[in-house]
């Protein structure tokens, strides 16, 4: 009577059958379970409790767990189960409308294997290396037991495929970042900044999470030959937002304009009367610019180059030549300094024995013996 209802309990369940199962002993390599309207034990098989693999069916189960199995084979002492397959089941639906939704979620990550990230979501889903950081990473090891957010970028239920990106989350967020900080800006904010990248017309500076271009011009108020004369990598700078362009993406920056201007305090550093030193930067027909500071000019009028009458500051002065000049005046709003040669010449006249060029030299000598010749003629 027994082996018939024993008989009849078997036949109730077949190969596909869904079955719930009370855990009743964890073995290392199989889990033993009751399961609910029949008197044969149901066994699950290491292999068939987990999507991963696992080296101790204890990783997974424990005594008293309710599980819902599938029924993989009937055999007269016992049904072969599985867990993995209703897991795997029930996980493509859930997957399919994540990946089609595009969802962000979070999962721990259960291994670190040659080439990426394994994580479990009733199927077992790959994070390849490429798609783990944004930047790259040489050791995966400390990813082990972490909580990190995915995003599905590549489902295939039929291989048994799925691919995960973390990268994906953290561009999308960067994404997010840029247009909020670049809907923020405005023109004429000064801000703090970072310097990224270096290259030959200038310096990449990121004003919290966008980069924005300081010119080579906008570097320093001096003449900059190489952007690395100015700033480094890695260096916390203030930047003044020049220009937005938000369909293209383009921000423009300038150090030079949060600094104090050459002209700033002039009246201070180069106060009337006093003397200085500078360099002939250019010669025009009304007189010489001389550089006194870095960025600051002043004009040497031709009236105030010599004593004596001059046809064009060329007779006396050359470009690039190194002079003392006295401020006569000067005035920060306008950016003008009004600068002398001549009443230097009249205290210190031994020592600015300026080299003229050969024509000069020769017309002031004929210039001198035209002088006696009329004498003479007197």
């Amino acid at each position: 009577m027994s082996e018939e209802l024993n008989q009849v309990e078997v036949k109730s369940f077949e190969i596909g059958d869904k079955v719930t199962g009370i855990v009743t002993k964890v073995e290392e390599k199989q889990v033993l379970v009751d399961i609910q309207g029949s008197k044969i034990d149901g066994i699950i098989p290491i292999s068939e409790l987990s999507s991963l693999h696992i080296e101790k069916a204890s990783d997974v189960a424990a005594v008293g767990d309710e599980l819902e199995l599938e029924v993989l084979k009937v055999e007269e002492e016992a049904f072969i189960l599985s867990k993995r397959r209703v897991d795997a089941e029930k996980a493509w639906d859930s997957l399919e409308q994540q990946f089609q939704s595009g969802e962000v979620f979070e999962t721990e990550v259960k291994d670190v294997v040659k080439g990426g990230l394994v994580v479990d979501l009733g199927v077992r889903g790959f994070v390849p290396a490429s798609l783990v950081e944004a930047h790259f990473v040489e050791d995966f090891s400390d990813y082990k037991g972490r909580m990190v957010t995915f995003k599905i970028v590549e489902l295939d239920k039929e291989k048994n495929r799925l691919i995960l990106s973390h990268r994906a989350v953290v561009e999308e967020e960067k994404g997010k970042q840029k247009q909020n900080r670049l809907g923020a800006l405005q023109v004429g904010q000064i801000i703090d900044g970072k310097v990224q990248r270096i290259t030959d017309f200038g310096a990449f500076v990121d004003i919290g999470g966008i980069d924005g271009l300081v010119h080579i011009s906008q570097l320093s108020y001096e003449h900059v030959e190489k952007p690395t004369d100015v700033v480094q990598e890695g260096q916390q700078v203030q930047v003044k937002v020049l220009s937005v362009d938000r369909d293209n993406e383009r921000i423009s920056l300038s150090i030079k304009e949060t600094l104090p201007g050459p002209w700033s305090n002039i009246s201070e550093k180069a106060p009337k009367g006093s003397i200085l030193e500078g360099t002939v930067k250019r010669l025009v027909s009304y007189g010489a610019f001389v550089e006194v500071f870095p960025g600051v000019e002043g004009l040497v009028h031709i009236s105030q180059i010599a004593h004596k009458h001059i046809g064009t500051p060329h007779e006396v002065l050359k470009e690039g030549q190194e002079v003392k000049v006295k401020v006569l005046d000067a005035n920060e709003a306008d950016q003008r300094l009004s600068l002398s040669i001549k009443e230097l010449l009249e205290k210190e006249d031994e020592n600015f024995d300026y080299e003229l060029p050969e024509e000069s030299k020769g017309f002031q000598l004929g210039e001198v013996i035209g002088d006696k010749l009329k004498n003479l003629r007197k």
